[in-house]
């Protein structure tokens, strides 16, 4: 598999254990005082205590993972999440989720050697992750309640490389990636507010980030958009039809891709 040059790129790598406590508590502030019935349209089906819930569980999970140092697959999700009884302690809880991953990444060196689900195996692979994972479902809450959902540029395109760099892994948990073949092809995600720029290239057998004149080399497919919302566009939360995303070339392909790369 292909992987990202980003990290070779000579920017500034972001901080990302601080980052996480950072996106909970603006996940925190936008759940207080709120209903907890809130459908969250991002994620049908949920309500916005299934969200709250599945981003703190998410975190202590990955905690625990971390105290553990696991060295290959977990063979079990069981963790003590400590979840509050009724709604009113929610916001506390998921704070507190924060403080339970500090103290873990306290615990652990970032580059110490750890079994992981993507390309990193190491455990700054697991505070990457839980960085998207809480800062993705931090818009989904605010969005749900008509907040004003903003996204730090640079993180932003962080979190576009985390994602492009990890799909092509991710097959165990999202099947449709399998999909995602073809014979030499091309995709490129621009970023409009900075230099992000990614070219995905899909081959018979697999797909994955091309580091071989990514920023030059001509695509058959290209989608443009500020990072924040090609963060959102990846993910799911927007569509190729918004406002604010451009794209051109083979729309078959951009229809292939966005089919099959729901993560």
């Amino acid at each position: 598999m292909m992987s990202s040059d980003r990290h070779r790129s000579g920017a500034t790598p972001l901080d990302h254990r601080a980052a996480i406590a950072v996106e909970t508590a603006r996940f925190v502030a936008a759940i207080e005082n709120a209903d907890p019935a809130t459908p969250v349209p991002n994620c049908p089906g949920w309500t916005l205590a299934d969200l709250v819930r599945h981003t703190g569980s998410v975190q202590r999970w990955f905690s625990a993972l971390l105290h553990a140092r696991v060295q290959e697959p977990p063979r079990t999700r069981d963790v003590d999440l400590r979840l509050p009884e009724t709604w009113d302690g929610y916001a506390d809880w998921l704070a507190e989720s924060a403080t339970v991953a500090a103290e873990a990444f306290a615990a652990t060196g970032p580059d110490l050697p750890m079994w992981a689900w993507g390309v990193d195996q190491h455990a700054r692979f697991w505070a990457r992750r839980m960085l998207f994972e809480t800062l993705v479902h931090r818009v989904d809450a605010e969005s749900a309640l008509g907040l004003p959902a903003t996204i730090d540029p640079a993180v932003a395109a962080d979190g576009i490389d985390e994602f492009l760099v990890n799909l092509p892994f991710a097959a165990s948990f999202a099947p449709d990636v399998a999909h995602l073949r073809a014979p030499d092809r091309t995709i490129r995600f621009r970023a409009t507010d900075g230099d992000g720029d990614w070219l995905v290239r899909l081959r018979p057998d697999g797909f994955g980030l091309d580091t071989t004149g990514a920023a030059t080399g001509p695509a058959d497919a290209t989608v443009r958009a500020t990072a924040a919302d090609l963060l959102l566009l990846v993910y799911g939360r927007l569509g190729l039809e918004a406002e604010t995303v451009g794209h051109d070339g083979d729309e078959d392909f951009l229809t292939l891709w966005f089919d099959n790369s729901a993560f």
